[in-house]
């Protein structure tokens, strides 16, 4: 993922990180989820990442969820 993707939203679930992605996949932006959580413990983050030239836009398309 190098320097080229950010960050731009943490999720605690799936579902919301799913629909996440599908907005933004439906815009044409590439997103990838990160699934840093332990499944032991129960505890942890979904991080979704895109491209740094769509930060931007991916923001607003999923500020609502």
């Amino acid at each position: 993922m190098e320097d080229e993707w950010v960050v731009i939203a943490r999720f605690f679930d799936d579902f919301k990180c799913q629909i996440a992605i599908d907005q933004l996949h439906n815009s044409e932006i590439e997103a990838v989820a990160l699934d840093k959580r332990d499944w032991n413990y129960r505890f942890g983050e979904i991080e979704l990442y895109v491209h740094r030239d769509n930060v931007i836009a991916a923001k607003a398309i999923i500020k609502d969820l």
